[in-house]
């Protein structure tokens, strides 16, 4: 076996030229793939940082209290119960956040935005600080000086709101400006109150537009919510990837502690409150979902874009796979004497057969790793750069206002893999071809 990769490396070498332009075509698609998968790989990052910043933790226990049949509110009741059961209940926990909720209009003195209030406890929340990061001056305004805008920090304080870069431009707001939050209180009435903007912070694609963070005591006041209510719990797990377990676990830990729960509906909780509200029943239901159930809309953006790389990836394979089975075609017809004189001196047509089926291999084994080291390069050098997402519809689907990519090292030995079997698959047939020819007749052939 090791003289025939001596010979099928020889091979190789003589043909220079034909090795160089097909080591090209699929180095290139193993390339372009990589960078694919780098930008897929980047948005998913971006998807779970966001949605685990601003609308989940990795497992969320909410639900709605209805003091009416025709009214429901985003609220959890008996709070202190609902948090020991979860502390009692979930197997690798990290920790757990509290976070209110609330809906209503932001008025700034340039305009207004329709989004949630989301209520935070600094000290409740010890990576919050870490995950959110506040936009730059010159991010914000065109020549302004690369300065943060604002502490994150005061969130802590009475009435202070964090908004993101986009809402501060919509309502033509900068950090120490007032802003007027309306909302609908429980009773029907409508409320007003005064928040502060501590901070701005850099926009996360969709997710970020309708999302306001501002210190939870605060929110409390508005809705005239005693200490024992709570919008949400949000929990974080040592490791995110058992998120559905917990679930699992958790529902039936809450049954079990006498609360009725809602059937699960991996949809966010502001798609629910239209068939919550038409549902028959007084009083409170928890829901029990994971991260991924929160931002389930995003998801399919995902999903849709991978797919969308996928079949970009194929048809350019498959480009390349014709190429490759014209190519070997060739090469067997060139080389039809040589292989007479191999079956002539005793060499099985199977071990012909592996000859060129090595070759090919070696080949795209050349090719696909070459192609992904550097795609990977590529991938870290525009995801150290930084480059902006130039279009707001490109921030949305990115869920970041600059270009991220992410490299894993077993993507990368995926797509070698993958890419090697194609080439070594799809010079099958005119190897087969190949080994199948006489040894009279291939010693007689003339081109």
């Amino acid at each position: 076996m090791g003289v025939l990769f001596i010979i099928a490396f020889r091979n190789l070498v003589q043909a220079r030229r034909r090795t160089a332009l097909l080591s090209g075509a699929i180095g290139l698609v193993t390339l372009l793939l990589v960078l694919l998968l780098s930008l897929s790989q980047g948005i998913a990052d971006n998807l779970v940082k966001s949605a685990t910043t601003l609308s989940a933790g990795h497992v969320v226990v909410a639900g709605f209290y209805k003091p009416s049949p025709s009214q429901a509110l985003p609220l959890v009741t008996d709070a202190a119960k609902v948090r020991k059961v979860i502390e009692d209940s979930t197997p690798g926990l990290d920790y757990i956040v509290s976070r209110g909720r609330g809906w209503g209009k932001f008025v700034g003195p340039g305009g207004t935005v329709q989004a949630g209030y989301t209520g935070v406890t600094l000290a409740g929340e010890p990576h919050f600080l870490e995950t959110l990061q506040l936009a730059f001056q010159d991010e914000y305004v065109d020549g302004g000086k690369h300065e943060v805008l604002g502490d994150a920090t005061r969130i802590a304080e009475p009435g202070a709101v964090i908004i993101f870069a986009n809402q501060a431009r919509r309502m033509e707001v900068e950090v120490g400006d007032d802003l007027t939050f309306v909302t609908e209180t429980s009773d029907g009435r409508t409320n007003t109150i005064d928040l502060r903007v501590v901070a701005v912070a850099r926009d996360l694609g969709m997710l970020s537009s309708f999302s306001v963070l501002g210190e939870a005591e605060t929110l409390r006041k508005v809705y005239k919510l005693n200490e024992d209510t709570a919008g949400a719990f949000w929990i974080y797990l040592k490791d995110i990837d058992q998120a559905e377990a917990v679930m699992g676990t958790l529902r039936v830990a809450l049954a079990q502690a006498g609360f009725q729960l809602m059937d699960h509906d991996p949809n966010p909780f502001f798609f629910k409150f239209e068939g919550v509200a038409g549902e028959d029943w007084t009083g409170q239901k928890l829901d029990v979902t994971i991260w991924r159930d929160e931002v389930s809309f995003l998801v399919r953006i995902l999903d849709v874009f991978n797919l969308v790389s996928v079949f970009i990836a194929a048809v350019l394979l498959v480009i390349v796979a014709i190429g490759i089975i014209n190519t070997m075609f060739n090469i067997v017809r060139e080389r039809t004497r040589e292989i007479g004189t191999m079956r002539a001196i005793g060499i099985h047509r199977s071990r012909v057969l592996v000859l060129f089926l090595i070759e090919a291999s070696m080949l795209g084994l050349f090719a696909t790793v070459m192609g992904a080291t550097v795609g990977a390069g590529l991938s870290m050098a525009i995801d150290a750069a930084g480059f902006p997402a130039p279009i707001d519809a490109m921030k949305a689907i990115l869920l970041s206002d600059t270009i991220h990519m992410s490299v894993r090292f077993a993507t990368l030995a995926q797509v070698i893999f993958v890419l090697t079997s194609c080439t070594g698959l799809a010079a099958l047939w005119p190897a087969a071809r190949g080994a199948r020819l006489r040894p009279i007749v291939a010693l007689g052939y003339t081109s």
